[in-house]
C-alpha cells in the first residue's frame, strides 16, 4: 500500500519510524553511562573512575553493533524478522530498566548485555530493503529512514542533559534512574507501535530471509535448476560471491571512516575543552549539544540527499556508485579535520568560539550521509537474500571495530606526542588517499555488484 503522495508504502513508513524510539532510547541511555558512573554516590551516581566509565560506555557503543551478527543468522535462517524485532526492543527495554535500578558496575553490564542482545534481534533495516525492493529508490529510501533514526536520537542527546541534571533531580539527587526508565519506556512503545505496523508490510518478514528471495534470485535459480535438473541445494553463484566480496570491501572502508568519525568527537570534551569559549550571550553551551549538533544536522540534511540520490538515479547514465559516494564521505570528514587544523593554527594562544564547532559539526554529518546511510542500501540491493542478516551485520562488525579502535588511535594521535594542528592534517590526508582509492577502483569495484 503506497502512501497518498508518497513513492514509498505505508509498510515503510511505519517500519522506518520505529527506529525513532529505539534512537531515542539508545541515545539517552548510552549518554547518561559516563555521567552516571563517574558522579558521586551521595549525588546518585556510582563513584565510580573516568577510565571504567568510558570503556562501559565504549563497549556499550561497540557491542550494540556485534550482536546483529547473531540477530542476523536467526533472521536469515530460522525467525523472521517482524517477530524477532519488538521482542528485541523488550529485552532492550529490560536493560535500560536494569540501569534504574543499578547499584554497582554488575548491573550496568547487565544492562549492556541485554542492550546488545535485544538490538541483535532489532532488524528493521532489512525490512526495510524488502519493503521498498525498487533498487533505484533504495539510497533515497534509506536517507530518509536516517532522518527518522537522528530525529530519536536528537531528541535523546538535547534532553538527557536537562532531564537528569534539571527536571528529575531531587534534594542534590541527580535522575539518573528516571532517565534510565524513559528509555525503557520508549523501548516499549516501539515495540507496541512496531507490532501495530506489521499490519501494513504485507508478508514481509514473516519468514527467514532465505524464504523471501528477490525476483532476479528467482530467476537466476530456475536457470541453475534448467542447467542441472538434479540440483537439490542451490550452490552460490558467481555474482553472489563476488556481490559479498564487494560488501566486505566496502565495510572495511568503512573501518576507516567511523574510526575518524568517532575520533572527532573527543578533540570536543578534552581539545577544545580547554582551548574554546563555550560561553554565548552568556549561556554556558553544554558539551552534549554537539552530539544534538549532529543529529539536527542529519535531520536537515536528510531528505536533501534522498532528492539528490533520486535525481541521480533518474539520469540516463544511472546513478553515481556506492563506492564514489563513499569516497566522497570520506573526503568530507578530511575537510573537516583541516578545519579543526585551521582553528587550532589561527586561535594563537587565545580561545577559539564554540560556534566554530558548528561548521565542523556540519562537515561531519555532510560526510556521514554519503556514507552510512547507503551501507545498508547497497547491501539490500546486492547481498543474496539467504545471508541478508548476515550481510548487514558484517557492516555493524565494521563499525564495532572502529569503536573499539579509536580510542587508541586518539592516545597515539592526540596523546601528546603531536601538536594537534600536526594530527589533525595527517588525519585528513589518510582521509583524502582513501577517498583516491575509492575513486580510481570504481569501475573494478562496481564491476562485483553487476551480473
Amino acid at each position: 500500500m503506497e502512501k497518498k503522495g508518497s513513492k514509498y508504502s505505508i509498510g515503510f513508513w511505519a517500519c522506518a519510524s520505529t527506529e525513532i524510539f529505539e534512537r531515542l532510547a539508545y541515545y539517552l541511555g548510552r549518554s547518561l553511562i559516563l555521567i552516571f558512573v563517574t558522579t558521586a554516590v551521595v549525588n546518585g551516581g556510582l563513584g565510580l573512575s573516568d577510565s571504567v566509565g568510558a570503556k562501559m560506555q565504549a563497549n556499550l557503543t561497540a557491542f550494540a553493533y556485534l550482536g546483529p551478527v547473531l540477530g542476523g543468522v536467526i533472521v536469515d535462517r530460522f525467525i523472521g524478522a517482524r517477530y524477532t524485532t519488538p521482542f528485541g526492543m523488550i529485552v532492550v527495554a529490560i536493560g535500560y530498566f536494569m540501569g534504574s535500578i543499578a547499584k554497582g558496575p554488575g548491573m550496568i553490564y547487565g544492562m549492556i548485555i541485554c542492550v546488545s542482545l535485544g538490538l541483535g534481534l532489532f532488524r528493521t533495516a532489512p525490512l526495510i530493503g524488502r519493503l521498498v525492493g525498487d533498487k533505484s529508490k533504495m539510497d533515497s529510501a534509506f536517507s530518509i529512514r536516517y532522518t527518522l533514526v537522528n530525529t530519536g536520537a536528537f531528541i535523546g542527546t538535547f534532553l538527557v542533559g536537562i532531564l537528569y541534571k534539571d527536571v528529575f533531580a531531587k534534594n542534590g539527587v541527580l535522575g539518573f534512574a528516571p532517565c534510565f526508565r524513559l528509555a525503557a519506556l520508549s523501548m516499549v512503545i516501539g515495540a507496541v507501535w512496531f507490532i501495530f505496523s506489521t499490519r501494513f508490510m504485507g508478508n514481509v518478514g514473516k519468514k527467514p530471509f532465505k524464504s523471501e528471495k528477490t525476483k532476479e534470485e528467482l530467476e537466476e535459480e530456475a536457470k541453475q535448476k534448467e542447467a542441472n535438473k538434479e540440483l537439490k541445494k542451490m550452490p552460490m553463484t558467481t555474482i553472489e560471491k563476488k556481490r559479498i566480496g564487494a560488501i566486505i570491501l566496502v565495510s572495511a572502508f568503512s573501518i576507516v571512516f567511523w574510526i575518524f568519525w568517532y575520533l572527532a568527537y573527543l578533540p570536543v570534551y578534552y581539545h577544545w575543552a580547554e582551548n574554546m569559549n563555550w560561553v554565548v550571550a552568556g549561556y554556558e553551551v553544554p558539551a552534549t549539544w554537539f552530539d544534538a549538533a549532529n543529529s539536527m544536522f542529519c535531520i536537515i540534511l536528510g531528505p536533501i540527499t534522498a532528492k539528490l540520490w533520486g535525481v541521480l538515479a533518474a539520469r540516463p547514465k544511472g546513478d553515481m556508485s556506492l563506492f564514489r559516494k563513499t569516497g566522497i564521505g570520506i573526503g568530507i570528514l578530511g575537510l573537516g579535520y583541516i578545519f579543526y587544523a585551521i582553528i587550532d593554527i589561527t586561535r594563537g594562544s587565545g580561545k577559539a568560539s564554540v560556534l566554530a564547532l558548528i561548521v565542523f559539526a556540519f562537515l561531519l554529518t555532510l560526510g556521514e550521509m554519503f556514507f552510512s546511510p547507503l551501507g545498508h542500501s547497497f547491501i539490500s540491493k546486492y547481498s543474496p537474500s539467504r545471508y541478508l542478516g548476515v550481510m548487514i551485520s558484517v557492516w555493524g562488525i565494521a563499525t564495532f571495530i572502529a569503536g573499539k579502535s579509536y580510542g587508541y588511535v586518539y592516545e597515539f594521535a592526540f596523546g601528546g606526542s603531536f601538536k594537534f594542528y600536526s594530527a589533525c592534517i595527517v588525519i585528513a590526508i589518510i582521509a583524502f588517499v582513501s577517498a583516491l582509492i575509492l575513486f580510481v577502483l570504481d569501475k573494478k569495484l562496481s564491476g562485483l555488484v553487476e551480473d
